[in-house]
């Protein structure tokens, strides 16, 4: 345990900076929601805590029988519809997200939905 705390020491004196800024910045959080066969959607972002981001996902979808399919926090995410399958990913970026969706949801594939945190 005192190893641990000195190595922790250790990166705080190396990196003060950066560990500041990231104590400094609370986490954002997000979701995403859909019921496929009415193809209704909703996303949120930028919530202090998840479970009001998939509260909101929701409210956004519109449809009763919607359902959160990805939460993320702290970036971004996507969701991917196609003939056999639909999928959501997060990512870094809105690309990164996009191109993780559609690659698990598979051929013949869209995006439609994305959403970022600050």
């Amino acid at each position: 345990m005192a190893r641990l705390g000195f190595a922790l020491a250790v990166l705080l004196a190396i990196f003060p900076a950066a560990a500041a800024k990231q104590a400094a910045v609370p986490n954002r959080f997000g979701a995403i929601a859909y019921h496929r066969a009415s193809q209704s959607w909703g996303v949120s972002y930028d919530k202090a805590r998840a479970r009001d981001a998939s509260v909101e996902a929701l409210r956004q979808c519109g449809h009763r029988e919607c359902e959160v399919v990805h939460k993320f926090k702290n970036g971004c995410a996507a969701l991917a519809d196609g003939p056999k399958a639909f999928a959501a990913s997060s990512g870094a970026t809105r690309d990164e997200a996009d191109t993780k969706a559609l690659k698990r949801c598979g051929a013949n594939c869209k995006a439609i939905a994305w959403a970022c945190t600050r």
